[in-house]
Order: structure tokens, then sequence, then C-alpha cells
């Protein structure tokens, strides 16, 4: 596993983050020293889809980055006649997620598409996730995501959703945000890191608040939306159909 070492030297000017061949390089460093809980909601979603999973149906992992969720989903989905569809906008990230997916044994198939998730038709879908990826759509975009998500399955169908919280009281966001820099920096990361990782991210991940998610969940019509699983300010929800 490569080391995340991008942000390592200062930088005369620090670009919007991308999901390119650099990132895709070091991702799994990445994301492991990055978000904190990481490996148990991998872990967990896989459990959930294989709990939620119908037969003959479609299991969508919307935002595949390197195949994580995807692979979790084959491990524990047993029902006959699934399919996964992995969709990622970066080809990068697609063809390790391809490479990662394809060298592991299971009858469950796979098929991978490089495309917009805002775009793509999604059908008989019971289950979606989106891991840390709706936080990267525009949000006038999430809601009609959702709707299209919420339209394409079939009664008892699950949507899992993993993001970064914001937090409307601003002295609890400042202090999720330094704990998280903390977390961070015992995780090797250096203030410079740090400093340029949020410079180039801040325009690009754009969090929302937990009631916000509630409201919109609840609106579209999923039941029960709720958090199962948190740690400082990421999360991960779930809703079911």
């Amino acid at each position: 596993m490569s080391k995340d070492n991008i942000y390592q030297h200062a930088h005369t000017q620090v670009a919007d983050f991308t999901f390119d061949k650099k990132v895709a390089n070091v991702f799994p460093d990445m994301i492991q020293r990055s978000v904190p809980g990481y490996s148990h909601v991998i872990a967990m979603i896989g459990l959930l889809a294989g709990k939620y999973a119908q037969p003959n149906s479609n299991l969508y992992d919307l935002g595949c980055s390197l195949g994580a969720v995807t692979a979790s989903m084959r491990h524990n989905v047993k029902q006959t006649g699934c399919n996964i569809i992995a969709v990622d906008n970066s080809q990068a990230m697609l063809d390790k997620c391809e490479v990662n997916i394809n060298s592991e044994e299971s009858m469950l198939p796979v098929q991978f598409k490089l495309a917009d998730i805002s775009e793509i038709e999604i059908i008989n879908a019971s289950v979606v996730v989106l891991n840390f990826t709706l936080q990267f759509i525009k949000l006038e975009k999430r809601q009609a995501l959702l709707e299209k998500i919420y339209h394409a399955m079939p009664k008892g169908g699950v949507l899992i959703i993993s993001e970064k919280l914001d937090f409307a009281d601003s002295s609890l966001n400042e202090l999720m945000i330094e704990n998280h820099h903390q977390f961070k920096r015992a995780n090797g990361y250096s203030d410079l890191e740090i400093a340029q990782k949020r410079s180039a991210i801040e325009n690009v991940l754009i969090a929302e608040t937990w009631q916000t998610h509630e409201s919109r969940l609840q609106t579209i019509g999923f039941a029960h939306p709720h958090i199962w699983f948190q740690s400082l300010n990421f999360c991960s929800i779930m809703a079911i159909k």
C-alpha cells in the first residue's frame, strides 16, 4: 500500500482535490488515515447488504473508488441472481477497482461503469450504497439522485449513505473539525498536510447536517432514516423503502 504523501511538501498553489491517478495510487492509505472507523463501515456495509439484498436484483456501489464496498458486498451477499454495478466517474479509480475485484473469486458478477452517478439509469436496486460519495455531488443534484434511487427500489430495499457531517452549532462544528485533525495527526499527517488537504477539498466536498439528510430522505419517502455509525464528524446512514 503506497503512502499518501501528496501534500507532504508546500504547494505554491493548492488545486482543488480530484480523484486522479495520483490519488488512486495512494487512496487505501489516504482513506484509512483520514476517515475514522472506515474499515468498520466497509465491513458492516457488506453485512447489511447480505441482510437486505433481494434475489434477482441489482446492488449499486455508487462512487465505488477502488472497490472496497463492492468486495465487502460480494463476500456477504448469498441471495441468488444478484448483480453488483460499480460506478465511478474517475477512470483512474475504476481501472484499479476492476483489477482489485477481478483478482478475487466470487460467484457474484460485477459490472463496472465509468459515469456520473447523477446521470446513470438505476434499475431494480435492492441495495444502493453511496460511501462518502454524496458529499462530492453538487448540492442542487442530490435530491434528484436520491429520488431516482428511491423509485428504482423494490419495497424493503436499503439505501446506505456514508458522509462527513456538518453541525449547525458552530462551536461544535469547530470542535469536531479539530478532533478530526488530531485523528489525522495521530495517523502521521503533519499540520502542513492537513492544512493543504483542507484547502484542496473545501470547495469540492460540501458536507451537510444530519438534520438535512434526515429531512430529505423522509420527504422522498424512505422509512426511519437513522445514523447507524458515527465517529467524530463522519457517519453512515441507512434508510429503508
